[in-house]
């Protein structure tokens, strides 16, 4: 088989990457906005505004903190998400690519902003637990940054002079990405507008299946 794709290592992204959970994340924000007479979210102007930090994107929204904290915003949202997490569910072409680089020996691992135990949970959930050397997952609710959890992952994996991809859906992947000096591609079906996105400067598809296409010449 003749391919481009010639990484050791592969990092994953999981919310919005690997887990189609854009519907169900904007659903559980309008019932907190409502709630509170704020505004609604289409899915798109969801992904026209959601960023890292999530404060950031929690100011945007119009949440008044002098009435409640973002940490007791944060907390009810992401109750109600551990509800409903099931609701959502991998990419169909995700367990492809996935299996499809385990089958070249790529090695592959799991960097998100996302709670390490319920991450660890939903890749066992799923039957993905297995195909991931590490999973590196925060320690709290409030998705600040990834960038420690990728220099923790980055010295563990010692990917020093290897050539790596990271595979992600927001600019802050690509920031991540580009901190440790690896390569990066982000999906614009997940957290982040398109147009967004192709401010990067790093290879931008649609879909995960698109990026095989791309990067695999004879699939």
């Amino acid at each position: 088989m003749t391919t481009k794709f010639d990484y050791s290592n592969v990092i994953w992204d999981w919310n919005g990457t690997i887990f189609d959970d854009v519907k169900l994340c904007v659903d559980i924000i309008n019932n907190l906005l409502n709630k509170r007479g704020l505004p609604l979210l289409t899915v798109e102007k969801y992904k026209d505004i959601f960023t890292f930090p999530v404060k950031a994107y929690y100011d945007k929204l119009g949440f008044d903190y002098s009435k409640e904290s973002f940490e007791e915003i944060g907390r009810e949202w992401m109750d109600e998400y551990e509800r409903r997490k099931f609701e959502a569910s991998p990419f169909p072409d995700a367990l492809l690519t996935i299996e499809k680089f385990q089958k070249l020996g790529t090695k592959q691992s799991v960097l998100s902003a996302y709670s390490l135990r319920t991450l660890n949970q939903m890749l066992e959930h799923f039957n993905l637990l297995p195909f991931f050397e590490e999973v590196k997952g925060l320690d709290n609710i409030y998705a600040a940054s990834k960038l420690e959890l990728g220099k923790e992952l980055i010295q563990k994996l010692n990917l020093n002079g290897t050539r790596a991809l990271l595979i992600g859906d927001t600019l802050h992947d690509a920031e991540v990405a580009i901190e440790f000096g690896i390569e990066a591609i982000l999906i614009t079906r997940g957290h982040q507008s398109k147009n967004a996105l192709l401010k990067s400067g790093v290879p931008v598809f649609d879909s995960l299946e698109e990026m095989v296409e791309e990067i695999f010449s004879d699939v």
